[in-house]
């Protein structure tokens, strides 16, 4: 298949787009390389890939209109992974028209370019923020999303409304994946993993919210590219049973699917820094700081649904998980 992949530099966009490439798939990868976090991971990244054959990039930003169009017309993909797009949580607090360019104009870029070149099929990020102020555990797709607690969340429910706009209106496959607290190798650098092994490594105190009292469905990045590709390859179809009368959020008489990737086992934040220390054998200086605003105490992901879709789900635990990420980011730094 011919696969374009959007936000190929970033941390799942490199992952996905080296297990396409390792089962022979042709791959074009694009991504804006703007400076949210340092360029230089992100170019790293990209010099994984670049070494096989069937890897093209091209430096697009997706809210870019004329230049996606050309990019559609031009390629002629079979299928499409939409990973590009504004995340974190906390800086939409202090940018917040970044998460409207990139994750509403440039998702509408893509799903038009989808419509208009006949893909077969559109895989894109959604993200566990979705679920926003429900607490009933574990979060499942058949639960109501209707209050998002920060701008990024409701930027992704959106994603959820247009896709599934595009997939009642043309017919058009369409999934999206709540991703839940990705973490591993290779990693973004304003992550909670990535902050506090640097912060630990330097000597400095690493700072807890909620004073501690956060629960996170953390899930390892090579169960997550896998359960993308499992998803891509299965393209979303309607729901013959769908009752319109008592309309379930997971479901849809069009070809629409939404899925959680989650480890399916929520662990405590202060289980988690535990993990860090025992990889780096050092014990972390701890500075306990109030909830902030956007964030959400615990997050758990059903994936139920996942397995009984693709046959796949979600398993490495987190100490093994945190370990690999240390030897990493050991190795990358030279530390």
């Amino acid at each position: 298949m011919k696969v374009l992949v959007t936000g190929a530099a970033g941390f799942i966009g490199m992952h996905v787009s080296q297990l396409l490439l390792a089962r022979g798939d042709q791959v074009v990868g694009i991504d804006n390389l703007n400076d949210y976090y340092d360029p230089r991971l992100k170019q790293a990244r990209l010099e994984r890939l670049r070494g096989h054959a069937g890897f093209a990039f091209e430096k697009l930003d997706v809210a870019d209109r004329p230049a996606m169009e050309r990019l559609f017309a031009e390629s002629g993909f079979d299928r499409v992974v939409h990973l590009a797009a504004q995340a974190g949580v906390r800086y939409s607090l202090q940018n917040p028209h970044a998460y409207i360019d990139s994750n509403v104009v440039g998702f509408m870029n893509v799903l038009e370019g989808c419509r208009h070149n006949r893909v077969q099929h559109l895989a894109y990020a959604s993200s566990s923020s979705v679920y926003g102020g429900n607490t009933a555990m574990p979060f499942s797709e058949h639960h109501n999303i209707d209050h998002p607690v920060s701008l990024y969340a409701a930027t992704k429910k959106a994603n959820e409304l247009m896709a599934h706009t595009y997939s009642h209106l043309y017919r058009l496959p369409t999934t999206g994946l709540r991703f839940f607290t990705v973490y591993g190798p290779w990693g973004r650098p304003d992550m909670a993993l990535f902050l506090f092994t640097r912060a630990m490594l330097e000597g400095r105190p690493i700072q807890v919210f909620n004073h501690g009292r956060m629960v996170r469905d953390f899930t390892y990045i090579d169960d997550i590219a896998a359960g993308v590709v499992h998803v891509l390859d299965r393209a979303a179809s309607a729901d013959a049973g769908f009752d319109p009368a008592r309309p379930d959020p997971a479901r849809s008489n069009a070809p629409y699917r939404v899925f959680n990737i989650g480890n399916n086992e929520p662990v405590e934040l202060m289980a988690f820094i535990e993990a860090i220390e025992h990889a780096l054998g050092r014990q972390a200086d701890k500075e306990f700081l109030p909830l902030q605003d956007g964030d959400v105490p615990a997050t758990f992901a059903d994936v139920s649904e996942l397995a009984a879709w693709t046959g796949f789900k979600p398993g490495t635990p987190v100490r093994e998980g945190v370990a690999r990420f240390v030897a990493w980011y050991r190795d990358y730094h030279g530390v």
